[in-house]
């Protein structure tokens, strides 16, 4: 038999009262118990007993509502909390309006919803490569690779003045870069006038971005890479090829004379020394002559006869002194005596061994000699 047949009575019921068991909760006083906690946090001065169904309902919703918008605020408060960096500074728009001033570093608030936060990074270096195509200002086609390398020095200006900032410095570049180039020969641009570019389109560049107010900084502009086009790169390479060969045979002539003139310097100075050396001697060796010529001339007009025959015998002396023969005229007789002075010697066992006496002894001998003989014969 059903336990919800009529006439089953209450003992059928499953969820009665078996062997003094209760039956299961029930939930409006489950209900009622929560009400009264919910009241009494709430400041809520209802009773449980006396209160109506609909009141029940009425005071329910009021705390939990009480409760959501306490645990919306804890939330809302939270979101709004932020930290920034040392790095780091912040720019606050208020309803799309610019609040003044810069949010320093450290931990900060500003209301979600209401205020948008923008942390911007004031020493990251950022770079910006930009390669392109472009003609010189002598109509010749160059391919220029540039590095920008920049920072952000105005964050205000960053967030607020451009909606792209890093665009337009691309734009900029194109623009500076164009300039520069365009006011340059190829040979500027590729060799020898890259620093000077560089610091052109670094000049040029900055100014275009305090015009359009960005707030950015250029710390750098690099010359990454300076090239003629492809198809005439290889001719280009041997002007430069040229070039650099003039340069090195300039040099190497350079060098050449720089060895040859100090030493033709050298000579030239040794040949005037030397013929002011001559000189010297010779000016003076004339004034010692004319100073002995008048000591002489003095001493003739002493002694005319002594003086004459004193030069005459130093004359004879001094060119006989280099001759190794004698020519002697014998008074009274027709043959000129030889006296070989130099055979005379030898056979005397060499000059070593005889003074000046010994010789004109030898010589007046032999003098004597020839003269008796050329008498002898004479006679006959």
């Amino acid at each position: 038999m059903a336990w919800n047949e009529p006439g089953g009575g209450k003992d059928n019921d499953p969820w009665g009262n078996r062997g003094g068991d209760q039956g299961p909760p029930d939930l409006d006083e489950a209900f009622r118990k929560l009400q009264k906690k919910l009241n009494g946090l709430f400041g809520s001065g209802g009773s449980g007993g006396g209160t109506g169904g609909g009141s029940s309902g009425l005071s329910l919703s009021s705390g939990a509502i009480g409760l959501i918008l306490l645990v919306g605020a804890l939330v809302y408060g939270a979101l709004g909390i932020y930290t920034v960096d040392q790095q780091e500074r912040g720019v606050v728009l208020r309803l799309g309006k610019l609040v003044p001033g810069l949010v320093l570093p450290g931990l900060a608030w500003n209301a979600p919803v209401i205020d948008e936060v923008f942390l911007i990074n004031v020493t990251r270096v950022r770079t910006h490569p930009h390669r392109t195509e472009m003609l010189s200002g002598d109509a010749n086609i160059v391919d220029v690779a540039i590095t920008v390398q920049y920072l952000i020095d105005k964050p205000t200006d960053f967030v607020v003045n451009v909606r792209e900032p890093e665009k337009s410095l691309a734009q900029a570049t194109e623009s500076a870069l164009r300039h520069a180039v365009g006011s340059a020969t190829m040979d500027e641009v590729l060799t020898e006038g890259r620093a000077q570019l560089a610091i052109d389109v670094k000049s040029r560049l900055q100014s275009y971005l305090d015009v359009y107010g960005t707030g950015l900084l250029v710390s750098t502009v690099n010359i990454e890479e300076t090239a003629p086009p492809q198809p005439v790169k290889a001719a280009f390479d041997d002007v430069q090829k040229a070039k650099e060969d003039e340069e090195t045979l300039v040099n190497e002539a350079d060098a050449y004379l720089q060895s040859i003139v100090p030493v033709a310097r050298g000579v030239a100075q040794q040949q005037i020394q030397e013929a002011t050396a001559y000189r010297d001697q010779v000016v003076a060796q004339a004034q010692g002559e004319a100073q002995r010529f008048q000591k002489l001339l003095f001493e003739y007009k002493l002694a005319p006869e002594v003086t004459r025959t004193r030069l005459y015998i130093d004359a004879l002396e001094q060119v006989l002194s280099n001759s190794n023969k004698v020519m002697v005229d014998v008074e009274g007789g027709n043959n000129m005596l030889y006296l070989p002075l130099d055979k005379i010697v030898q056979s005397s066992g060499g000059a070593g061994g005889l003074s000046e006496s010994d010789i004109q002894r030898i010589v007046d001998r032999q003098i004597n000699s020839r003269v008796t003989a050329n008498r002898g014969r004479d006679s006959r």
